[in-house]
């Protein structure tokens, strides 16, 4: 099985305190007040206790040697992008006629989520110098595209889901036609939104490269091509390597193109660039592997979605084909690349990837 590397991004003074303090990555410690407390210098091998035995999730296989990082608050890092995102897809979306298609639209898209995409399109901005500001739209029109990926998933010709994010998917409360057209209608007003909302502080240059790579992430070599080769692998032998080509092409190549586009808004050189693309890759990839493994040993309560769905339709999944231990440790490794990557950058500036890589690691829905 390949594996990849991994990049990096972010700072903001008001997160960040006393900058002669390490980082220690064990998963996400706290202190009283919820920042993360990062100590040593090393990243060891450690397991995350929770009340099901079955959800310990191991980090790190072996320690790694890391750069000096501040004290950072990452719930608060968290907390604030995620408003900032959520406010402007609310603005960016409308209810407008014909209000059908607008409500289904905002029913998934202002669904609540982890955000995680746009946060991480807004971290790597930052990180190569840019102000996230620049980067907003970008970072809605991958939210709206992650958007219509799950709407289209759910229908019945796809995934056939009646649950997410706790609530009734988009063709349970709208009907099959209404869902099929709001997942078209976001999945255009992305690109139409990063072409007539990025300042013109960005080079046009810089748009049209985000533009292409957010749409390769999605089209027949990226997402779709992911989801073709799951659909006709269903009851099949898969083996790792087919395993790996469907999810980085249905899960992490759009998270890639999260970070990268980012990169790229913010004026990335590059080098920086192609980091940041191997650390996306990374945890993009590690994205999916928990989501194996959460289908398995978590319930459709604690999801917020149907568990279970996976090896009830007989689908190749990493804890199917490595046990739950093998994807465990597969999940480990991928972290330690995405954290070698980052060493590269500003240690500051980094530490919200840290904690983005981290937190993706050890998530529990």
């Amino acid at each position: 099985m390949a594996l990849f590397s991994t990049i990096p991004s972010y700072e903001n003074s008001a997160l960040l305190r006393n900058p002669n303090i390490g980082l220690n990555k064990s998963p996400r410690p706290r202190t009283s007040n919820g920042s993360l407390r990062l100590i040593s210098l090393k990243i060891r091998a450690t397991h995350t206790q929770v009340a099901d035995s079955s959800s310990v999730q191991p980090l790190l296989t072996k320690p790694l040697e890391i750069t000096q990082l501040p004290i950072f608050q990452f719930d608060e890092y968290l907390s604030m992008k995620a408003k900032k995102v959520e406010k402007a897809l609310n603005e960016a979306v409308p209810l407008q006629y014909p209000k059908k298609i607008h409500r289904a639209m905002r029913y998934s898209l202002l669904s609540g989520g982890k955000r995680v995409r746009p946060v991480l399109c807004l971290a790597s901005c930052e990180l190569v110098g840019g102000d996230q500001s620049l980067a907003i739209p970008t970072a809605c029109a991958v939210e709206m595209i992650h958007t219509m990926s799950l709407i289209h998933d759910d229908l019945p010709c796809m995934d056939n889901d009646d649950l997410r994010r706790g609530k009734p998917t988009n063709h349970k409360a709208f009907g099959e036609e209404t869902a099929i057209l709001a997942g078209d209608a976001l999945l255009s007003l992305a690109f139409e939104h990063i072409a007539a909302k990025t300042t013109k502080v960005v080079s046009p240059e810089r748009v049209v490269r985000a533009i292409a790579e957010l749409g390769s992430a999605v089209g027949s070599s990226g997402l779709v091509a992911g989801q073709i080769v799951d659909v006709l692998s269903e009851g099949k032998e898969v083996t790792l390597e087919e395993l790996e080509y469907i999810h980085v092409h249905k899960t992490a190549k759009l998270l890639e193109a999260s970070v990268v586009c980012g990169a790229i808004i913010g004026g990335g050189n590059e080098g920086e660039v192609e980091r940041m693309r191997k650390y996306a890759r990374c945890i993009g990839l590690l994205f999916q592997v928990v989501d194996d493994i959460l289908d398995v040993t978590k319930s459709s309560v604690e999801l917020g979605k149907t568990a279970g769905k996976d090896l009830a339709s007989d689908k190749a999944t990493y804890p199917k084909l490595m046990g739950i231990e093998g994807a465990r440790n597969f999940a480990a490794k991928l972290v330690a690349q995405a954290i070698e990557e980052l060493a590269h950058f500003d240690a500051a500036r980094a530490a919200p990837l840290y904690c983005l890589a981290n937190y993706i690691a050890n998530r529990q829905t």
